[in-house]
């Protein structure tokens, strides 16, 4: 198994926050974003690298932009 940046993880956590804010679950958020929920919760937790199409699913639902989920990287 290959090792995940830890630029992921950080990634994934400015998804949750953002998901947090906007009152979402992950089931929630998956569903506005076209993706299934156990691949949120891999992205959340940095368990898997993030595809920037699924990025920018994740940054339309949550109505921010893809700069902001990767601007603390």
């Amino acid at each position: 198994m290959a090792t995940i940046p830890k630029q992921y993880k950080k990634i994934g956590e400015t998804i949750r926050s953002y998901r947090k804010r906007a009152d979402l679950t992950q089931e929630k958020l998956a569903e506005l974003a076209d993706l299934h929920p156990n691949y949120v919760g891999e992205i959340e937790r940095g368990e898997t690298m993030v595809s920037l199409l699924a990025l920018m699913r994740i940054a339309a639902a949550l109505k921010v932009r893809v700069r902001d989920l990767v601007a603390d990287i």
